[in-house]
């Protein structure tokens, strides 16, 4: 487990988990926060981490991308997933952890 981290593809499962969970605390959380009770100062540093963990995500995506020499329509999709909710959670389970195993 210890090596798990060490490679390109298991930090980018770890920065997944982190930048989908923060993309699901804004949209759930923060946001309702801002708009129903008018709280706008959790959504702001909220989302300033996330954009931290996004830009991480990409940076993570494309290192694994020229590690497992991942075709045009996998890079793509692992970035598409980013910005959709749960995207990065899918993304674990479809492309991730299929490469993990192979």
């Amino acid at each position: 487990m210890k090596d798990f981290f060490l490679t390109s593809l298991g930090r980018l499962r770890l920065i997944a988990f982190i930048e989908g969970t923060s993309y699901l605390l804004i949209l759930f959380v923060t946001m309702p926060l801002k708009y129903m009770m008018d709280m706008g100062t959790p959504n702001k540093y909220v989302g300033m981490l996330h954009g931290v963990f996004f830009i991480w995500y990409v940076i993570a995506v494309i290192m694994a991308s020229y590690d497992f020499k991942w075709n045009t329509r996998t890079l793509f999709l692992a970035l598409l997933a980013s910005i959709i909710p749960f995207g990065t959670f899918w993304a674990d389970a479809k492309i991730f952890s299929k490469e993990q195993v192979a």
